[in-house]
């Protein structure tokens, strides 16, 4: 009888005398990872590039010499043996070797008693070597105020190297001397106290033995309070979320994870509030839900005359339709789900994680999550969520979780894709990668080939393009945002440089993918190309610019990224405070200018709404209300929920937060409702309504004007103006 060829991208080998089926590429340790065979090793971490230096993951191939597993990729056909008497006999010479320098007991079994090396040489017979120990010691290394440096502890695995520089980005950490000299050093052998080393921890993390540890456990630890339980590394280790996670790293972050019970109708967290955890849900099921009005600000009209006292309402979308509001039918949340429009309600449940922005990036809440039976969910500070997402097994299960539940509606959401059929969705589902990024890491650089498109899952990313004046921001982009699509059907080039703000996760279609997708469904190659366009023509005209107008002038004034300025000549201004005052007259008493702020040449650039081309105000929205048409013109959605962090990041003033007062459920009394106080944001609307601001207007002196900043200053400098 013969056996079925495998699909394509699929190899069949035999582990340990079973026959197993693995995707190409796959290396022999995390083919024996997935089909529960441990490999015993001391250099690799799942979040780090293998290396293969420590040799103890060997295995026979049937190759003359046994094979480091970590970086050998599996063969069709290969017969692997992970436990043979040679394999194992081995592995015991490779600790023996190891252990005759090491200080047993090095630090990190002396506190938590969990140096990896100690325990393999302990399980293999080899806590006692035949060689002789080393002769001189490399000393310890004690200028840090945070991490101990023990030189005759470390193994030289590369662990701590490859965590600064893959995953922190920091490179600090490299191998100084070689051969029986061979040691770990701080930028250019300084000590750690002395180096570029920002004591982040990544490092003392990734150590297996005790070269690398904390001097003294900082005082990280979530609040007390009712239905909070506290663990133990050892007790935290036994649960299969926590499966390869560092016990050191437990041990000294004890209290920075607690077990949370909550009874039913319980809140678990409540929308706008600041917060520093997230949760992950063990038992249950809960509600996520935003109870802020659906709708948005309008400022309309009273009194008859030119300075009107407007009043301000909240109204429905079907009321007052905007341009382009009708491509929302999500409203992004940090959850593993997305909540309808019309009924923002979803449920939460086992292996569910919310509230990852809000721990990683110190956002406020985005929705409200209740219990709706007995709940019991991890939470967790940031560092421990950090080192979680690190690790394979945790990553694989989250990723898992939103390719089923929240991709195909993360997809629809964009109003180009709502076309693409179910069986395609289904490809994607399985065929897109999921990438994250640090704080300021490079996602794609202006002038790279262009291989991938992407939609943004998590946090926000700029787009900035290079001038030789200096750096131009074009957008932010957040969740239900996407990129790529102008180097993918232009030519072949990315036309800007997008970075990671924040912690950031994308999802990352192929450009083969994305081809195929622009060729079968011809509304969506005319939807992006439409987009692009205009993307296209925006650049066009902002290169224009830059040949008209010295660009480190506008840059250093921050003028080249406001779309619309009020200018004040204090040639002819008498500082009569006329337009001030017209201004509170119009919004019920509450001004939105300013009589100060940046001068150029004679001019006074109050501070007022500038419609900015770097909107600072949308970074950082939990649920992503804040946005800005094609037109740049910065508007919000109708699901703000008045957390105020827009007020917070605009530079000028310019937005504001409004009461109203709507009526909600009532807690103690089912099926009533009650009055209560619910703030939205709201900000400077040009006085569109009028034929010309009331600011300007009420000027007696032509002081005040709305002006274009880029034909006013490029006239004024004499450069030609910009088209």
């Amino acid at each position: 009888m013969t056996t079925a060829a495998p699909p394509p991208g699929m190899l069949d080998i035999t582990l340990d005398g079973q026959p197993i089926r693995v995707p190409a590429g796959t290396s022999i340790f995390d083919a024996a990872r997935m089909n529960g065979i441990n490999i015993p090793t001391l250099c690799h971490l799942q979040s780090q590039t293998p290396v293969g230096v420590c040799r103890l993951c060997v295995v026979d191939t049937g190759a003359r010499v046994l094979a480091a597993s970590c970086v050998r990729p599996v063969e069709p056909g290969m017969k692997v043996v992970t436990d043979s008497e040679k394999v194992l006999a081995a592995r015991k010479t490779v600790l023996e070797l190891l252990m005759s320098d090491h200080p047993s007991p090095c630090a990190r079994q002396q506190n938590s008693g969990d140096c990896e090396l100690e325990m393999l040489a302990r399980a293999a017979g080899a806590s006692q070597p035949r060689f002789s120990k080393r002769t001189v010691a490399r000393g310890k290394d004690d200028s840090s105020l945070a991490i101990a440096v023990d030189h005759d502890a470390c193994i030289l695995c590369d662990r701590c190297i490859r965590g600064c520089d893959e995953i922190k980005n920091n490179f600090v950490l490299g191998r100084m001397g070689k051969g029986y000299s061979a040691g770990i050093a701080f930028d250019l052998n300084s000590p750690m106290g002395d180096s570029t080393c920002i004591s982040c921890g990544e490092c003392m993390v990734s150590c297996p033995t005790g070269a690398l540890t904390n001097k003294s456990v900082v005082g990280t630890a979530i609040a007390a309070g009712p239905g909070a339980e506290g663990f133990e590394a050892e007790d935290l280790l036994q649960i299969p979320v926590f499966k390869g996670v560092s016990g050191t790293f437990l041990e000294l972050n004890r209290g920075a994870i607690v077990k949370r019970r909550f009874r039913k109708g319980e809140i678990i967290c409540r929308e706008g509030e600041f917060g520093s955890t997230a949760f992950y849900i063990l038992e249950g099921q809960a509600k996520v839900s935003i109870s802020t009005p659906i709708a948005h600000v309008k400022t309309q009209g009273g009194a008859k005359g030119f300075f009107k006292r407007l009043t301000s309402t909240l109204v429905a979308r079907e009321e007052d339709k905007r341009a382009e509001e009708t491509r929302d039918r999500t409203i992004p949340i940090d959850a593993s789900v997305d909540l309808a429009y019309g009924n923002p309600v979803a449920e939460l449940g086992p292996g569910d994680l919310f509230g990852e922005m809000t721990c990683m990036n110190f956002y406020p809440r985005s929705a409200t999550v209740i219990a709706e039976s007995d709940v019991v969910a991890f939470e967790m500070l940031r560092n421990v969520l950090d080192i979680m997402l690190k690790n394979k097994t945790f990553r694989a299960q989250l990723d898992q979780t939103y390719r089923r539940r929240a991709l195909e509606n993360h997809l629809r959401g964009v109003p180009m894709f709502a076309g693409l059929s179910p069986e395609f969705i289904a490809h994607l589902k399985e065929s897109v990668e999921l990438q994250r990024f640090a704080p300021g890491q490079v996602i794609v650089q202006q002038g790279a080939p262009a291989d991938s498109f992407y939609l943004v899952r998590i946090g926000f990313v700029k787009v900035s393009e290079n001038y030789p004046g200096g750096e131009l921001v074009l957008a932010y982009l957040s969740r239900g945002d996407y990129f790529g699509e102008i180097g993918l059907l232009g030519g072949g080039v990315r036309t800007a440089t997008c970075t990671a703000l924040d912690h950031v996760e994308l999802v990352r279609i192929s450009g083969e993918d994305f081809r195929d997708m622009v060729e079968r469904f011809p509304s969506v190659r005319t939807g992006l190309e439409a987009v692009a366009a205009e993307r296209r023509t925006a650049n066009q005209q902002r290169m224009q610019m830059v040949h008209n107008v010295p660009i480190d002038q506008f840059l250093s004034q921050g003028l080249m990224e406001a779309q619309s300025l009020l200018i004040l000549d204090l040639q002819n201004c008498t500082r009569c405070d006329a337009c001030v005052n017209a201004c509170a007259d119009a919004h019920e008493g509450i001004t939105r200018l300013v009589r100060d702020g940046l001068r150029f040449d004679q001019y006074l650039v109050a501070t007022s709404c500038r419609q900015c081309r770097d909107p600072l105000c949308m970074v950082g929205c939990p649920v992503g209300s804040i946005r800005r048409r094609n037109s740049l013109e910065v508007i919000i959605e109708d699901w703000c929920i008045g957390c105020g962090l827009c007020a917070q990041n605009c530079p000028y003033g310019n937005i504001n937060l409004h009461p109203f007062e709507v009526m909600v459920d009532d807690p103690e009394k089912a099926g009533r409702k009650k009055a209560a106080i619910k703030q939205k944001a709201t900000s400077c609307d040009l006085c569109t309504h009028l034929k010309e601001p009331s600011c300007v207007y009420a000027c007696p002196h032509d002081a005040a004007h709305r002006v274009d900043p880029r034909t006013f200053f490029g006239e004024m400098l004499g450069q030609g103006t910009a088209k």
